[in-house]
């Protein structure tokens, strides 16, 4: 028996039905946020040409280095929406470090190593045991 259900209460053979009550709703982030979107993936493309792209899934340390420029940019637009090097809005700054963070959080959560440990893709050759988290891993 499924636990799915239609959210307009058709059953599951009915014409029209669709089991998607309760399911994440990413449309509404897309299309509800495509401008903000738009303004992170030119933050996305800077980073990209200033360094490499998706160079920031092997910064080392990266959480705590995203979470500092994420509020690096947070404080910095007390002074002013745009970010002198970049020309970029600070606000669009703080999303993309966000992500960043959220990203290696959840990199490091899926491959079950405690942050600090997480190999990067350049190590992941090597086989090493993690030890057990102190209780200091963000994943």
């Amino acid at each position: 028996m499924s636990l799915e259900r239609d959210p307009h209460g058709k059953s599951q053979h009915e014409a029209g039905a669709k089991l998607d009550d309760g399911k994440n709703r990413l449309g509404l982030v897309l299309n509800g946020f495509a401008h903000a979107l738009v303004e992170v993936g030119k933050v996305g493309t800077y980073g990209a040409n200033k360094y490499s792209p998706n160079g920031w899934k092997e910064v080392p340390d990266g959480i705590n280095r995203y979470t500092d420029a994420m509020l690096r940019h947070y404080f910095a637009e007390i002074d002013g929406p745009i970010d002198d090097e970049s020309g970029l809005q600070h606000a669009a700054q703080i999303c993309w470090n966000s992500l960043a963070r959220l990203g290696l959080m959840l990199m490091a959560r899926a491959a079950s190593w405690p942050v600090e440990q997480r190999p990067t893709p350049t190590t992941q050759a090597k086989k090493v045991i993690p030890k057990k988290s102190n209780g200091t891993n963000w994943a």
